[in-house]
């Protein structure tokens, strides 16, 4: 895994909870929630190939 995804992911997850915040105290709870759901779909969508590596790899390895 590459050390520039796990700083993409904090640098995310920094960035959605400011917004959710600014969102909530506005009163817009709505929005925070779509936020912070956003925000987490992006980083599942950079993790998927790293997942099926993973499982790929689980797979060759009990495969006998």
């Amino acid at each position: 895994m590459d050390v520039n995804l796990i700083f993409r992911i904090a640098a995310v997850g920094i960035l959605v909870s400011v917004v959710c915040q600014v969102l909530k105290h506005s009163g817009r709870e709505e929005q925070a929630f779509l936020t912070s759901l956003a925000g987490l779909l992006v980083v599942l969508f950079w993790m998927v190939p790293y997942i099926y590596q993973l499982f790929k790899t689980m797979k060759e390895l009990f495969e006998l």
